[in-house]
């Protein structure tokens, strides 16, 4: 059996968890909203059409913020045709994802579900067909609480209170050629820079998002950031970060490793933004937004398939495995291991699309693989802080990354109930025993949770969950050490904490 160590001390820090690194992002694609979030009809729908059933599993899987209503769909996206009468709503072709829009769902409805649901809003303005003057008004329409031509058309929609909603993304991907109305870094930053000053001088209080690069691999990244925040840099307050990650040629070892490439990405994002605070003189900090982050692969052939121009096609329905789970547990771990400048991650997304919570039309919703991880970590880790454990661990070689650790942790101490959670993946097939060096412990236990299965490939369906976490026996803390046993291509939660015996 491999052996592997993590060290803890409560004096050695990295930063405190913002609760809205716990985010997701609902995208008017494929059946994320209808069919997903709203089903009128449904059993479990409520008087507004929306399911209950998958509410509930979004409140427990512990998400605080959520990103609306895109994506690639914002940037052609008219945001005065989802609000208002239903029946003088128009339908439009949707480009970004060749489908039909019904703006059935705007605004109004999703402040609506947000509010119902307890996550916070994080919208999403139009920079790619649209502008400062279209972003101006949303704002006003959502934020201000009267008296306006804008408010007082919200007022006159039903909603007398503002929706008051403080973060907002100034466009989605725009240096992608994908996207509608692509930009060069200095056109965009032209336009985010006269898009932020209009916004708040509407609202003062919102936080602002600028447009990062939309993924590591972009030929433009990392000067697209530079560009970007030269321009905005007193304008905004994050900066975007994207990136899925797949295993197309079935090599696990690599696979398994891909936060690698994810703490690459955030270190050059911010060692870029701390160029441009050094190069201004600047005393703010810019930090960093992750607000579309997940495993997407599984869909792309079948999504090829589908015809053109319906409402709600079954796109990006990514069907999870157990290896899937465990490269989320690593991702997650990357993003607690940066939350001094990560202060906002959106999962893409909660429901259907790429996403841990699936829906049957008129059925049941149930959890994928990936719900365990997300779930864990946002209660356990939500509101703590993160230590800056020493993890000692044996190697195993990869084809993409070299020698990688067997052992992926980290650890989030909860001040308040004076407790500490070691989040850990084990990447090898085989048991690794893991010393957890607690300091003066005594009378401590750690609770031990584990995702783990025989099969890498293991799914998840409506039918029944074959991929879904177990407590262990809790071990005990002697001399301020406790040895757990992690399994084979395992995902876990080690809580230390005083024995309440």
């Amino acid at each position: 059996m491999n052996n592997a160590t993590v060290t803890l001390h409560s004096e050695f820090s990295i930063g405190d968890v913002d609760p809205r690194l716990f985010g997701s992002f609902v995208e008017h694609l494929g059946r994320a909203v209808y069919e997903g979030i709203y089903e009128p009809g449904h059993p479990a729908a409520d008087a507004a059409g929306f399911r209950t059933d998958v509410r509930d599993l979004v409140r427990d899987l512990g998400v605080t913020v959520v990103r609306y209503p895109g994506g690639n769909f914002v940037s052609g996206y008219d945001w005065e045709d989802g609000v208002g009468p239903r029946a003088e709503r128009p339908r439009r072709l949707d480009l970004a994802w060749r489908s039909v829009e019904t703006n059935e769902i705007g605004v109004d409805e999703f402040m609506e579900w947000a509010r119902a649901t307890k996550v916070e809003p994080y919208m999403a303005v139009n920079l790619g067909t649209r502008g400062p003057e279209a972003a101006r008004d949303l704002v006003e329409y959502c934020n201000h609480p009267g008296g306006t031509r804008m408010s007082d058309r919200r007022i006159a929609n039903g909603r007398r209170d503002p929706h008051a909603i403080k973060l907002w993304c100034l466009g989605n991907e725009m240096d992608g050629p994908w996207q509608i109305g692509a930009k060069t870094a200095n056109e965009y930053a032209r336009v985010a820079t006269e898009t932020a000053k209009v916004m708040r001088w509407v609202d003062p209080t919102i936080e602002l998002v600028a447009c990062g690069s939309s993924n590591r691999g972009m030929a433009t990244f990392p000067e697209w950031e530079a560009t970007v925040l030269d321009a905005t840099y007193d304008h905004v307050d994050y900066i975007s970060l994207h990136s899925y990650y797949g295993n197309r040629s079935d090599d696990l070892p690599s696979y398994l490793a891909k936060s690698i490439d994810m703490d690459a990405f955030i270190r050059s994002v911010i060692a870029t933004a701390d160029y441009v605070k050094a190069k201004r003189r600047s005393a703010k900090r810019i930090d960093l937004s992750f607000d579309e982050w997940n495993v997407w692969f599984h869909s792309n052939s079948k999504d090829k398939e589908i015809e053109p121009w319906s409402v709600a096609p079954p796109l990006l329905e990514d069907i999870y495995t157990h290896e899937d789970a465990l490269l989320v547990g690593c991702l997650l771990i990357t993003l607690l291991k940066h939350a001094d400048r990560v202060r906002i991650a959106c999962l893409a997304q909660p429901v259907n699309v790429i996403a841990p919570i699936m829906t049957v039309k008129g059925g049941p919703a149930w959890r994928q693989t990936i719900y365990y991880p997300f779930m864990h970590a946002a209660t356990a880790a939500g509101r703590g802080t993160v230590l800056r454990a020493a993890v000692t661990s044996p190697t195993y070689p990869t084809e993409e990354f070299g020698d990688v650790d067997l052992l992926e942790a980290v650890a989030v101490r909860d001040p308040q109930m004076g407790s500490t959670t070691v989040f850990a993946v084990n990447r090898g097939r085989d048991p690794l025993a893991v010393e957890i060096r607690t300091g003066d412990s005594a009378g401590s236990t750690v609770a031990h949770t584990s995702l783990a299965h025989d099969d890498p490939k293991a799914t998840n369906g409506p039918d029944g969950e074959r991929v879904r976490p177990v407590d262990l026996p809790a071990q005990p803390v002697h001399g301020g050490i406790a040895t757990v046993t992690l399994a084979p291509l395992s995902w876990n939660v080690l809580k230390v904490a005083r024995d309440a015996r």
